[in-house]
């Protein structure tokens, strides 16, 4: 079966991308759980221990300590918010509160991924959510696993509920009173706050609900729009200390004489990064405050220092306090300081029932759970406790047993904490089935690829892949039939969770057959292959080793292994520019070898026996020159600076945006840039950076389109004022005017226009006759299609972004002008040029391998509610800009070099092909041999998620190199 490079490397990346999907199924593990269906009831509570006969009622169920509890929940909120200087300046009451001796405050630690949903469960249920929950966090469904909300609405407690409508999602007939906002739309930090504090006033002065739940968006959005440190934090937390404020006097005023006391939690479901984002492990993002204010805490008054512990610890904590069972599946353990003022019986009694079902839990989930110290330590305890028990039911009241009851609750305290950390540890079980069989699959797609190199890379840019006749061999079916032999081994022995052997079987043995032809077409092109592996290349092939492939080649092979360290995964930006440095030296090393031993040498040439007349060689060098209106001299010397200045804009780049993990922290020219002062700077600097977009990008243009994009970068600069981030001459404030919404929506108009006029150029060229007028149509239709995109990712860039895109299309303009065309590297050195400069320039933008570097803000530009397809677009768009405007840039560049345009575009899709699948490969199996490393889920899992993520919009990429490329074969 002979395909089209183009085609060959867009099936390959096709199948590659449903192994990944396979390979991510069993790779990110089902959650622990209990073994029981049922949610846990009190009648589930453990026998209190004590000597039996003695008419005492063993399953006693611990009294409810407080009346009604408020959770003040406020997203993104930091523990130096609170904690810190800030909370000094802004929080007022919260600190006088906190100085008081009527709460505790703790630093509580959230577990990566640190989005909302995944948060929200933990608050929840206990548990911790797995990674594979970023994903689910844009479309919550309802929460089936058992819950605190589910256990206090069975208990007929009354809840109401204001906020966030991830809440209204996963609980959607949990609250007897509701109001959600959405929590996506992150334009909005005003509206979304006053329509939960608009409910305020009116339900606390009702006495008909238990427990309120408030979950305030607007301290996170500004923290997406313009960062921690900007001057809308200190307005935004201080309207939360007056709502604090507002509750707290609230409850107060509701106590009375022989009622229980009311609770106040204030609590943030994650932090915030220095960027503004969350998601990832830093400090800042997992550390949040956690304050509990209550009549019932009685300490000794003073500012203490916060306690650490896990945000999993909430849950059964406020469970006991309501009198409530803890959820089967929590890995939380009891804050002891919420119960130190109980009876010390009370005290170890409420221990016994979190610890019981803490070792129930890890029973289910861990077979060899005796082998646990804290499971031991537990029953150490439980012992020591009922013999406590004895002496106390006999009436002894000695100092013995006081301190015997204090040694027990010491014990008690251990065990928890060891069983917490070893189901925490646990998190879930591999299906490694699926993860084995995904790799398998990954594998033999980078083998098809490098094996078919030599054809793909050929003149005629077609490969033969024998897989029609691996279907008639012998073994193919002996594959078939040991593979479905293993098939149904593993899924009648499997003991854990097994994703495929719960799929139909036909659609397994589909794969199995598939796969099964797959590797014998394998071993037919590596057969193939032996007899002409001593010889000289294949008949055809236009692309042979030089010091530059040499250098290519290395490069990305280096990057590759260099990702099995957890370090360099987290700075993985700084292999990329050392990368992108010693391509622009040996490129500068070209150029110098171009234009003087090489012009040196063909000087000694004339002179001697092999005299030729140039002219007939340099005739079409010449008209070009003479169009640019340059001389030889003046075309050699720009061709010199090329390399150079490419250096140097990389070098301010790295200036704009630190990222990474270690000088993340620091401030960078893009955190001067945002501050207040510097606003009037940043105003002009993004002047000049869009009229040298406009200058670079309408060279290719139409009249029409190019008037369509001045109006558009207009637009662009219009809406950036719009929402405060530059200014206009006229104006003499720096407040936001409006949400920018009209002024994008007027962006997107051109936008549109400009991809409509390229595409209609594009589908004019397929009826025209000539080939010449056809192919210029075409490459205009292109660099239409091109501009429109670079007009969009404009509209999406942060403001001091903006000279990012600018230097990128500067970059990419010199470089084919002077470096590109007139060094004659072929389509496999171009290609593999473009994919350095595009992972460059991912980083450029600020990106990195965590995801809170990813701006969710762009997602609603223009928008005025959350629409989730084009929220998804955006944020992948703008996320995603610097590999992808070099790869359309390639294409453009392929297209318009007519005489290498038929196998050009075929040869550019292979090697992206190539290029993905080396790492993508690579890393899969450095996962799955590292899937108990310390930092599996903080930094491997969002690595993961990025090449998975980065294949897919490489897929797309080549599905159009494939368009073009099958358009242009067909044509005569």
């Amino acid at each position: 079966m002979k395909l089209s490079s183009s085609v060959f490397a867009l099936l390959c990346l096709i199948f590659e991308i449903v192994s990944i999907a396979l390979f991510l199924r069993g790779f990110f593990p089902v959650p622990v759980k209990s073994s029981f269906s049922a949610k846990s009831k009190l009648t589930d509570f453990p026998a209190e221990p004590h000597t039996a006969g003695d008419g005492v009622n063993s399953s006693r169920a611990p009294a409810p300590l407080f009346r009604r509890v408020v959770l003040l929940l406020i997203d993104a909120l930091r523990q130096d918010f609170v904690f810190g200087s800030d909370g000094r300046r802004f929080m007022p009451y919260t600190r006088h509160v906190l100085e008081r001796g009527s709460s505790h405050s703790f630093t509580a630690k959230a577990r990566p991924p640190t989005v909302t949903m995944p948060r929200i469960k933990a608050l929840t249920t206990g548990s911790i959510p797995g990674f594979i929950d970023v994903v689910m966090n844009l479309n919550s469904p309802a929460l089936l696993e058992d819950n605190l909300i589910w256990q206090a609405k069975s208990a007929g407690k009354r809840i109401i509920f204001y906020g966030d409508d991830t809440w209204v999602r996963l609980f959607p007939k949990h609250f007897m009173e509701h109001d959600g906002t959405t929590s996506f739309f992150v334009s909005d930090y005003t509206e979304v706050d006053n329509n939960v504090t608009r409910h305020l006033d009116g339900t606390l002065k009702r006495d008909d609900w238990d427990i309120l739940i408030l979950h305030y968006l607007g301290l996170d959005h500004i923290g997406h729009i313009s960062g921690p440190h900007s001057s809308l934090i200190g307005p935004k937390l201080t309207e939360m200390d007056d709502i604090i404020k507002k509750i707290h006097s609230s409850l107060i005023s509701k106590e009375s004489e022989g009622t229980l006391p009311n609770l106040l939690v204030v609590c943030g479901d994650h932090g915030m990064s220095e960027t503004g984002s969350h998601g990832g492990s830093s400090d800042a993002e997992i550390n949040t405050p956690l304050v509990l204010i209550s009549p019932a805490f009685r300490r000794k008054a003073g500012l203490e220092e916060p306690e650490v512990l896990e945000q999993v610890d909430l849950p059964p904590t406020l469970a006991l306090a309501l009198g409530l069972p803890v959820s089967q599946n929590s890995v939380g353990r009891l804050i002891p300081a919420v119960f130190e003022d109980s009876s010390l019986r009370d005290q170890l009694r409420l221990l016994q029932i979190n610890g019981h079902q803490l070792s129930r839990l890890l029973r289910d989930s861990n077979p060899a759970f005796h082998k646990e110290d804290g499971y031991e330590q537990f029953r150490v305890a439980e012992k020591a406790h009922g013999s406590w028990m004895k002496l106390y039911m006999d009436g002894n009241t000695s100092e013995v047993l006081s301190n015997m009851g204090k040694k027990v609750l010491k014990q008690y305290l251990e065990a928890l904490k060891a069983m917490s950390s070893a189901l925490s540890r646990q998190l879930g079980n591999y299906d490694m089935y699926s993860m084995i069989m995904g790799m398998i699959l990954i594998l033999q797609v980078l083998v098809l690829l490098v094996l078919a190199m030599p054809e793909a890379l050929s003149r005629e840019a077609v490969v033969d892949v024998p897989l029609a006749s691996s279907l008639l061999s012998l073994p193919f079916c002996l594959l078939c039939v040991l593979g479905s032999a293993l098939h149904v081994l593993v899924c009648t022995s499997a003991g854990g969770p097994c994703y495929l052997c719960s799929l139909p079987w036909l659609l397994v043995f589909s794969v199995i057959l598939f796969s099964s032809a797959f590797m014998c077409a394998l071993g037919a092109m590596a057969m193939r292959r032996i007899p002409s592996s001593s010889k000289t290349p294949a008949k055809g092939c236009a692309w042979t080793l030089s010091e530059l492939d040499t250098l290519l080649l290395i490069g990305t092979v280096g990057h590759t292994l260099s990702l099995a360290s957890s370090s360099f995964i987290e700075e993985e930006h700084q292999t990329w520019y050392f990368l992108l440095n010693t391509l622009c030296l040996a490129v500068f090393q070209d150029v110098c070898r171009k234009y003087f031993r090489e012009q040196r040498g063909r000087g000694e040439e004339m002179d001697g026996k092999y005299f030729r007349d140039p002219r007939g060689e340099e005739e079409d060098e010449d008209e070009k020159r003479a169009s640019l209106g340059m001389s030889s001299r003046w075309e050699k010397w720009l061709a010199l600076v090329t390399p150079l200045m490419t250096l140097a804009c990389c070098r301010l780049l790295r200036a704009l945006n630190h990222t990474g993990v270690q000088w993340a922290h620091l401030p960078d020219f893009g955190h001067w840039l945002n501050s207040g002062d510097h606003k009037p700077f940043l105003s002009v600097l993004s002047v000049l950076s869009l009229v040298l977009i406009f200058l670079l990008v309408q060279r290719h243009c139409s009249l029409v389109s190019k008037i369509a994009l001045a109006l558009g970068m207009l637009g662009v600069y219009s809406y950036r004022a719009a929402v405060g981030n530059v200014l206009f001459p006229w104006q003499h404030s720096s407040r936001i005017v409006s949400k920018g919404t009209v002024e994008a929506r007027f962006v997107y108009v051109f936008v549109l226009g400009i991809l409509f006029t390229g595409v209609k150029d594009l589908l004019r060229s397929q009826v025209m006759s000539s080939a010449g007028d056809s192919g210029r149509l075409k490459s205009r239709g292109l660099w239409e299609v091109y501009s429109g995109v670079v007009l969009l990712v404009a509209l999406l860039f942060r403001a001091h972004n903006l000279p990012t895109l600018a230097c990128c299309l500067l970059i990419q303009t010199i470089m084919a002008q002077f470096i590109w065309k007139k060094m004659h590297y072929d389509a496999a050195q171009t290609t593999i040029m473009h994919y350095w400069f595009g992972q460059a320039f991912f980083y450029f933008q600020g990106n990195s391998n965590n995801i809170g570097t990813v701006d969710i803000s762009v997602g609603f530009v223009g928008l005025e509610s959350y629409v989730e397809a084009p929220a998804v677009f955006l944020t992948a768009l703008s996320t995603y800009a610097g590999p992808l405007l070099w790869a359309c840039h390639l294409l453009c560049h392929l297209s318009s070099e007519r005489d290498r345009a038929v196998m050009g575009l075929g040869h550019g899709s292979y090697c992206f092909a190539l290029l993905r699948s080396i790492p993508v490969v690579f890393y899969v199996v450095l996962v799955t041999s590292l899937r108990y490393h310390l930092f599996i889920w903080s930094v491997f899992s969002p690595k993961l998620l990025y090449e998975a993520m980065h294949t897919l919009i490489t897929t797309a990429v080549c599905l159009f190199f494939t368009f073009m490329d099958q358009e242009r074969s067909a044509r005569p």
